[in-house]
């Protein structure tokens, strides 16, 4: 008994480390951020288009990163998901088994790779394509969107792969008992009961495309401006803190860490959502 609660009471002060370094990590940034938006209006901090920290006075708005951060992870959503979802559906489904464990491995490894081998890839093959064929400056939303796409994939795939593996075999069993293809218990029964999963991983990958940094200064041209089509340059509000907190100080590093503030509670939001649609979907 004491050996149980001597091992009970190391992991609890395991978790509970961890608990206080999120909570450490969440104080720090909320007392360095959340001053300098009340300072300047939450109103003018969020819906400004501006960003000009040496201006006299200086100006923050943040509004045009949120649209850029926005454009970027919704085209990578657009081009990650389909292939995410159709190869997630192909592993657990179709795919032969020793070609499942060959390929679902060989997929995860995408995860493995360093974001700076993707942005760096994106501008050499990548960004000269888009300026070549399609114009414009080549860096844009559709470049870190395309490298983006890429890179949730491992996100998305491995989470659908476990939800449609969750799924009962004894569905798909009474679905072919009554005459069902194997494309129609996927479409009918397989992937409506693993909802909550497949939702969950979009989320997840989402919130993975919000928070990448490093390949994303590389391929999206780093422009405060609004994007009005795929074609033009942005800058995401991951981008805008890893390019200027180097040199920033004063009320400009305070306005960074605000701009941390407002990432995190978007990333906080997907994840408490993604935990939702996940806990609704076993219920289901």
């Amino acid at each position: 008994m004491k050996q149980d609660n001597a091992i009970r009471l190391s992991l609890l002060g395991l978790a509970m480390s961890a608990v206080t370094a999120l909570a450490v990590i969440t104080t720090f940034i909320l007392k360095e951020g959340v001053p300098v938006i009340f300072r300047y209006g939450l109103g003018a901090f969020l819906f400004g288009t501006e960003w000009k920290p040496t201006a006299e006075p200086p100006i923050f708005g943040v509004f045009a990163m949120i649209a850029g951060s926005f454009a970027v992870t919704a085209g990578a959503l657009a081009i990650g998901v389909p292939v995410g979802l159709g190869s997630a559906i192909f592993l657990s489904e179709f795919a032969p088994k020793k070609v499942a464990i060959v390929l679902k491995p060989a997929l995860e490894l995408l995860a493995g790779i360093p974001s700076v081998v993707f942005g760096f890839m994106g501008m050499l093959v990548l960004l000269p394509f888009i300026r070549v064929h399609l114009g414009g400056p080549g860096a844009s939303v559709l470049g870190g969107s395309a490298i983006l796409g890429i890179m949730i994939l491992p996100t998305v795939i491995s989470i659908s792969v476990d939800a449609l593996r969750s799924v009962p075999r004894s569905y798909r069993e009474g679905s072919f008992a009554l005459g069902a293809t194997g494309w129609q218990t996927t479409w009918r029964v397989t992937l409506p009961a693993a909802r909550g999963g497949l939702v969950a991983a979009v989320i997840l990958g989402m919130g993975r495309a919000v928070g990448e940094t490093m390949a994303v200064i590389m391929v999206t041209g780093n422009t405060v401006q609004i994007p009005h089509s795929p074609l033009s340059p942005v800058r995401t509000l991951t981008s805008n803190i890893a390019l200027e907190m180097s040199y920033a100080s004063g009320e400009h590093r305070e306005a960074l860490f605000a701009t941390g503030v407002i990432l995190f509670v978007i990333i906080m939001a997907l994840n408490t959502v993604a935990n939702t649609v996940a806990r609704l979907g076993k219920r289901a």
